[in-house]
């Protein structure tokens, strides 16, 4: 595995969920595709929980014990437990993209890093460092898609225009 390519995308990942998150209208950070579904405000809140409570931690948790399952959470219990919905957007954004920066330092301040150390998973298998590092660049993917979706929802449902012009999303 190219450590260093995924760690390079991280860092750009930040600029990527500046640009995505940024100067939005309070409706826009609100909104909600459907009932069931997250809107702006609730990803940005999850991600710095992401970012502070698991893949860093995860890996730096296997980094200094090796064979010993890092804590567990419930990343849909912090929804409401932690009241996404009544924090405010812009400090989150603000937060999550220091935190990334402290994660990318991280990172990049390691020398060489065991990036096989492991744990016994409960459902089988034997997550490494390694492991955790490939899927928080994936966790980066799945929201930026989930973001620009969004962003392209509320832009159809808020102009009144169709958006076949466009392309096919």
């Amino acid at each position: 595995m190219d450590h260093a390519f995924i760690i390079s995308e991280l860092t750009r990942n930040k600029e990527v969920f500046a640009q995505l998150l940024g100067h939005k209208a309070e409706a826009a950070i609100r909104w909600k595709p459907a009932a069931d579904q997250w809107c702006l405000l609730e990803i940005v809140c999850h991600l710095l929980d992401e970012e502070r409570e698991d893949f860093r931690a995860r890996i730096q948790h296997l980094f200094e014990h090796p064979d010993t399952a890092p804590p567990s959470f419930d990343p849909l219990l912090w929804v409401t437990e932690r009241k996404y919905m009544e924090q405010d957007y812009e400090a989150k954004v603000e937060a999550f993209l220091q935190e990334r920066e402290q994660s990318v330092q991280w990172l990049q301040s390691l020398e060489n890093p065991a990036w096989t150390n492991s744990y016994e998973h409960p459902q089988g298998g034997r997550p490494d460092a390694e492991h955790f590092l490939a899927n928080w660049l994936g966790h980066d993917y799945l929201h930026i898609r989930q973001i620009s979706r969004i962003n392209y929802r509320y832009l159809q449902e808020h102009t009144h225009n169709p958006l076949r012009y466009a392309g096919n999303w």
